[in-house]
């Protein structure tokens, strides 16, 4: 059977290039992705979602742009705030995949009733996460930058931005609920805007604040926290804007507000595999981190030069890995479980190509993108072995992230969480340590560990998804 004869599938609307574009830009809540052209339908969702994270991406750059000039201690305490800001990240975004499936679902089955209900839910927990952390963060600013390691000086310039960062993560958590909402709902037009909104008012205040610029108060590197917590919060009214009727697939109403512990469990056991997969990568990351430590500054500047220029080349991918989870839980909650199946490999495939293009261009003009970053020849060498080393998995890795994704879609959030202990921990870190300190291989050793692992965990999941089970999930 051909794509367009497939179950519920319409015959495509027929749009130029640009034309698609203009329509994935603008948003379009009419637009049923249960039926057409897969690929057109793909390219509808995939475009703002790759836009989305991309501003999600610049938030932590233009800060650090800013701060860079106030001095030392400044980039020292956005660094560590960060650092432990990475576990309210993990679980944003384990409660954003959650949120995301649940959504999906509920319209696929054409009840948009339900999809409010569940969406509401995911705001009550994401209060409860922020009333938490806001509190604990408020009050021991000061202590969190000393479990960091942070010296007297960087406690003195820095706990205001700490407080302050750790006192808004009401915007956080918030921001990430609201777009995993739209995300699932295949409003993802309304997360991009939103994100962009958010990050043109954070470029700037983020001067304005920091430096004392016109008619605003001189806060230093407490200014940047100032002008993220506006530009996020901004684009948090934004989001809930339209989550309460202001056009997008679901809307919020004073009757939707009531705490259900069911949907609410429901979202939970979801969300425990999505958080557990971000910090499972996360850890074992430190742990490689600290194993490269091993070998000098100017291993370590290389290191993390080449993930940054990985991280950034694979943004495209993630958004088409996004639109794979949309696909696959509306799709499922629609009982079309093979059109469901045929778009996830239509976007791997996608990835496949996009990440092989990728490796190419990463294994040709290597030495001229790192050396945009850095001219000390010393890191430079490591930044470009490092990328070499990483651009031959490209296309397999773009495999497995498509794929990771439409597990998290269908609401099997352990499956890729097991998939991930596996590759990362009983794979990943071991070889790593082997190779680099056993063997002697230095640095290359945990640049050849991480191929390894990502190679393996795209074929395991490639494995496991073939043999369907994902498709019988219920959430």
């Amino acid at each position: 059977m051909s794509e367009g004869q497939t179950k519920g599938v319409t015959p495509a609307v027929k749009d130029s290039g640009w034309q698609l574009f203009r329509r994935a830009f603008a948003g379009d809540s009419e637009i049923n992705y249960t039926e057409g052209s897969i690929g057109r339908v793909t390219f509808l969702l995939a475009v703002p979602m790759i836009l989305e994270m991309a501003m999600e991406s610049v938030f932590a750059v233009v800060d650090m742009f800013f701060v860079a000039g106030i001095g030392t201690e400044a980039v020292a305490t956005v660094g560590l705030t960060e650092a432990v800001i990475t576990l309210l990240y993990a679980v944003a975004i384990g409660l954003g995949m959650g949120t995301t499936a649940l959504i999906a679902r509920r319209i696929g089955e054409q009840n948009p009733a339900a999809a409010a209900e569940a969406a509401t839910q995911a705001i009550w927990l994401g209060l409860f996460i922020s009333l938490v952390v806001g509190v604990l963060g408020l009050y021991f600013a000061g202590d969190i930058l000393q479990l960091m390691g942070a010296d007297a000086m960087v406690l003195a310039t820095g706990e205001n931005y700490t407080r302050l960062m750790f006192g808004g993560s009401f915007t956080i958590v918030f921001l990430f609920l609201i777009n995993a909402i739209f995300r699932g709902a295949g409003d993802a037009t309304i997360a991009m805007r939103a994100l962009i909104l958010a990050n043109c008012i954070n470029i700037v205040l983020d001067p304005c604040f920091i430096y004392g610029l016109g008619p605003f108060p001189e806060l230093g590197v407490t200014g940047a926290a100032v002008a993220t917590n506006i530009g996020r919060g901004v684009g948090v009214i934004y989001g809930l804007y339209y989550l309460c009727g202001g056009g997008g697939r679901i809307r919020l109403h004073l009757a939707n507000m009531v705490m259900r512990l069911s949907i609410m469990l429901r979202l939970i056991r979801i969300s425990i595999g999505g958080i557990a997969q971000f910090l499972v990568a996360t850890a074992s990351w430190v742990f490689l981190m600290q194993i490269v430590a091993d070998f000098g500054s100017a291993a370590v500047a290389g290191y993390t030069i080449a993930v940054r220029i990985v991280m950034f080349s694979m943004l495209p991918a993630w958004g088409l890995s996004n639109a794979a989870a949309t696909l696959v839980g509306q799709n499922l909650g629609a009982k079309l479980p093979d059109r469901a199946e045929t778009a996830v490999w239509y976007i791997a495939r996608y990835n496949a190509v996009y990440m092989g293009l990728m490796a190419v261009v990463l294994l040709v003009f290597t030495r001229p993108i790192v050396q945009f970053f850095t001219i000390e020849p010393e890191v430079v060498e490591y930044a470009v072995q490092c990328l070499h080393i990483f651009a031959f998995g490209y296309i397999v890795w773009g495999f497995g992230m498509a794929i990771m994704q439409a597990f998290n879609g269908a609401g099997d959030t352990m499956t890729p969480t097991y998939i991930n202990i596996f590759c990362f921990w009983m794979v990943q870190v071991p070889l790593a340590y082997v190779l680099a300190l056993t063997l002697q291989m230095g640095p290359a050793g945990v640049f050849w560990a991480v191929f390894v692992s990502e190679v393996l965990a795209g074929i395991v999941s490639l494995a496991v998804f073939s043999r369907g089970k994902w498709k019988l999930r219920t959430v």
